[in-house]
């Protein structure tokens, strides 16, 4: 028998054409892919990528279709359908994604957008889906270390900033004087962690660590120098408000990037700006 991840891709082989589609091999009956989802370049023998998970009649099959995410992971999804049992959220594919209400956290109202984590049932074997995600968050025993690279998701908002959710695995805060974009709740980003501390509560920050960060900057102020024919009226003086607007960045890694920008003879300094140099 081959091992099947519902709710998540799985590649694959074709054994049988139907009229109304092809059975994918999974060792004992197949999984129905839909003729509708199928490649028209589909043959006998082909080994094909699919998202598995169970029809309304409890039957396991296969699409095309790409969804929104899947299991463990979380994603902000829209509410299609509002039942006494739950709710249904539209998750890219043709049969919608249920919450129970158990699993709600006030209510699901339809046409919301909600930020939910999917798991398998272990009842039912089908994949559902829970708002309660931060209780599934883990800070015991942690996966990430100090300076690391990271995915984030924005799960909700602070007095003090944003609670991110690090690697769908653990809780962390992003401070509010640490960010220098706009950030919604469900927005993904990359980011490193900044500091474990002792009780395993976790700061994180945007972008990239040390001089790697440093350097993706450069390469942003050079490309924005030679769109404006290599000069800008910025320097280590101005407003950092006009060079968080101008550039999306702190005025500290402005002055950093500028700093190093200057020691690799990329740019000098003019009284009102910066200044490509001829060599770039």
């Amino acid at each position: 028998m081959i091992d099947i991840k519902v709710g998540n891709y799985n590649t694959l082989k074709v054994n049988r054409k139907v009229e109304f589609g092809y059975y994918l091999d999974n060792g004992e009956e197949g999984i129905l892919l839909p003729k509708r989802f199928a490649p028209a370049t589909l043959r006998l023998g082909d080994e094909i990528n699919v998202f598995v998970y169970h029809d309304s009649d409890n039957r396991l099959i296969a699409t095309t279709q790409k969804a929104k995410a899947v299991v463990g992971e979380i994603a902000k999804m829209k509410v299609v359908a509002v039942t006494k049992q739950g709710a249904f959220l539209d998750w890219g594919l043709m049969k919608d994604l249920f919450v129970p209400v158990s699993k709600q956290v006030s209510g699901m109202r339809l046409g919301g957008e909600y930020l939910v984590l999917l798991y398998v049932d272990e009842m039912t074997g089908r994949v559902a889906a829970t708002e309660k995600v931060e209780a599934l968050m883990r800070n015991e025993e942690l996966t990430v270390h100090e300076m690391e690279l990271v995915d984030l998701l924005v799960y909700r908002t602070s007095e003090i900033g944003y609670v991110m959710i690090i690697n769908n695995k653990h809780i962390g805060m992003l401070h509010s004087n640490e960010v220098f974009q706009d950030l919604n709740v469900g927005d993904k980003v990359e980011g490193f962690v900044k500091k474990i501390r002792p009780d395993n509560k976790i700061d994180v920050v945007l972008g990239k660590p040390g001089f790697n960060k440093v350097e993706d900057e450069g390469d942003k102020i050079i490309r924005l120098l030679k769109e404006n024919n290599g000069y800008l009226p910025y320097h280590d003086k101005s407003d950092p408000e006009d060079i968080y607007r101008f550039f999306c960045m702190s005025k500290k890694t402005f002055k950093m990037t500028i700093g190093t920008l200057y020691k690799q003879q990329k740019l000098h300094f003019t009284k009102t700006g910066i200044q490509l140099t001829d060599t770039v």
